[in-house]
């Protein structure tokens, strides 16, 4: 039968309906709260803005935010939303005063649309204006107005009151997890110096603007205090680590650019621009940069971002005069930073050690790395270890979420996964045996051993996670004592030398069943003690119970439920004060009765959570 194309196949949706419909064009993934990029915390982040772009044009010092599981109350003392324009701000597309660079001149916000989403996104949305003495309040459900009082008088502070429940038709079983929240918080305090903001009565404040960013986030010293600059609508904080890679914070606007951007990517190509011209050395790049920590907030007026959660910039120009951003942070650091190591002598001495450090390092595994690479070339035509699938994360230049690649240990596991996956999108990478203890060693053991070559060479990080070819890697373990310490010898290893990955949130651990309970009319598998006696309760009738051992004992039909669309994954992550080393010298260090304890009670994904 062929689909009737008419008139009446044409609707225009209002607001509302749109948002409501395509919630990923405005807030990103939905999720029910378990990661920090889900929905719920964009809904916060875009009511905060408002207040922070408040603060940002000189307007209330103190934001209260009241939060349980799934209520959020956020109330600032700026100069409160125009009381006649309060519905247009939270209902009407399009509608802000953003538009006018005068009112708001370095807005993270310009599109008119966030408060609408959140409003629209929400079962409850009250919103109220405190503005020279009289309040307006209107009161929103699913976005449609259920009430709005006349503007009356108050002895209320100026300022804006937005309460809000998100709906759970759309983000299913969702809670806030208050880490991720602080988290937020922490970082607008510290990209607006002087702010307080309260968080159930709990404060945060920042003095030190990025420096304090960057104390929090290494849990230990840097290799040189931190070098802390500021100018008009730049400022930056750096130094460096032990640890293997690059880590970055950069901002736009008090905005987090998870993904970076513009400015970010000129920050890397001046400062190694700088750092030669001072040395007057032609030093490589990856020497000047491995280990480096630094944090980047920039002042732009209209930034440009590449989607509605604004995690990456794209602006070219810094507006009204239309200086490029890489000619503005290239010429800052220029003089900014050359200054400041010409007038800390110490300072320059050390990070020219740790440059050269870098750079033997380098060299002495050059020769080791091509012979790797050449090993694993040939060892990848001639073993199975991976089974790769079709698309990849970078194909065609191209972001493919989806795609996976298995870790796991032992032809019956391996087999099992292999036979169940989507060929499109899922790998799976066989280990054999358990893998090495690399706590405490060089970079140069990644090339000479065999195992972590090739896992290396399959996920394509020679040269950094830049190039990953798999979205999640997924550690794949029996749920037994081997199947732990084999799971702990990766984070281990990733720890280590790769960073990067878990803090770019790609490395993920796979939860299957611990049980299956079924009889003649159905199955529930059961990842718990608790979900198996209430699955027994539930089918009653002296069901069949089957305790699973290992991942080879699950066949691969019943596989396919585990790693498809309802595959549950646990993410790998790093706290704002983790240490990476200290993590890896509690757990893989000397073996005391207190390690022991620990990661028998606690081994799971606590192992870095």
């Amino acid at each position: 039968m062929t689909a009737i194309y008419t008139e009446d196949s044409i609707r225009t949706l209002d607001w509302k309906e749109h948002i409501r419909k395509r919630p990923g064009m405005y807030i990103g993934k939905l999720g029910d709260g378990s990661s920090p990029d889900d929905g719920i915390y964009v809904l916060l982040k875009e009511v905060m803005d408002n207040s922070i772009d408040e603060y940002m044009m000189g307007f209330g010092k103190h934001i209260d935010i009241e939060m349980t599981d799934n209520y959020v109350r956020v109330r600032d003392y700026g100069r409160g939303i125009p009381l006649g324009k309060l519905k247009d701000v939270a209902s009407k597309m399009n509608t802000g005063a953003k538009y006018d660079s005068k009112a708001f001149k370095k807005s993270v916000g310009l599109n008119g649309v966030g408060i609408k989403a959140v409003n629209a996104l929400s079962s409850s949305f009250v919103i109220e204006a405190f503005r020279e003495g009289e309040v307006k309040r209107i009161e929103f459900e699913y976005g449609n107005v259920v009430s709005e009082n006349d503007i009356e008088k108050t002895s209320e502070k100026n300022g804006t009151q937005t309460t809000f429940i998100p709906d759970k038709d759309i983000f299913n079983d969702y809670h806030y997890i208050e880490e991720y929240v602080v988290s937020l918080i922490k970082n607008y305090v510290y990209l607006n110096s002087g702010l307080i903001i309260k968080l159930n009565n709990e404060k945060y404040f920042s003095k030190n603007g990025l420096r304090d960013l960057l104390e929090q986030n290494m849990g230990s010293e840097g290799i040189y205090p931190i070098i802390h600059l500021k100018g008009d609508d730049l400022e930056i904080a750096i130094t460096h680590g032990s640890q293997y890679g690059e880590e970055y914070y950069s901002f736009v606007n008090g905005q987090h650019t998870t993904q970076g951007g513009t400015h970010l990517t000129a920050f890397r190509e001046a400062y190694v621009k700088t750092i030669r011209d001072f040395y007057k050395k032609d030093f490589d790049p990856s020497d000047i940069r491995t280990s480096i920590v630094a944090a980047i907030s920039i002042k732009v007026e209209e930034p440009v971002f590449e989607s509605q959660t604004k995690t990456k910039l794209g602006s070219k120009n810094i507006a009204p005069n239309g200086v490029s951003i890489r000619n503005f942070i290239a010429d800052f650091l220029k003089t900014e930073l050359d200054n400041y190591l010409h007038r800390n002598s110490e300072t320059a001495e050390n990070l020219h050690k740790k440059i050269i450090e870098s750079e033997k390092e380098r060299k002495a595994i050059s020769g080791i790395k091509k012979l790797a690479k050449q090993r694993a070339k040939k060892a990848s035509l001639h073993n199975r270890k991976l089974r790769d699938c079709r698309v990849h994360y970078n194909s065609k230049n191209e972001k493919k979420e989806d795609t996976m690649i298995f870790i796991t240990e032992g032809d019956s596991a391996s087999g099992s996964i292999t036979k169940s996956r989507d060929v499109n999108t899922q790998a799976v990478f066989s280990l054999k045996g358990k893998p090495l203890n690399t706590f405490g060693l060089t970079k140069k053991i990644v090339y000479e051993n065999e195992e972590f070559n090739l896992l290396q060479a399959a996920l394509n990080i020679e040269d950094g996670i830049e190039n990953l070819r798999y979205k999640n890697v997924i550690i794949a373990t029996d749920a037994d004592v081997d199947g732990m310490h084999i799971r702990l010898l990766l984070i281990t290893f990733f720890l280590q030398f790769f960073p990067d990955l878990i803090r770019n949130r790609h490395l993920y651990i796979l939860q299957t069943p611990l049980f299956r309970v079924r009889n003649k009319k159905e199955t529930i598998y059961c990842y718990s003690d608790e979900e198996k006696e209430s699955a027994i309760s539930k089918l009653k009738n002296n069901p069949e119970i089957t305790r699973f051992k290992g991942l080879g004992e699950i066949s691969p039909d019943e596989f396919k439920h585990f790693i498809g669309s309802e595959i549950r994954l646990d993410p790998v992550r790093l706290k704002q004060d983790d240490s990476v080393k200290d993590l890896l010298t509690f757990y893989m260090g000397k073996n005391t009765p207190q390690r022991q304890e620990f990661i028998v009670e606690n081994l799971k994904i606590e192992a870095v959570d």
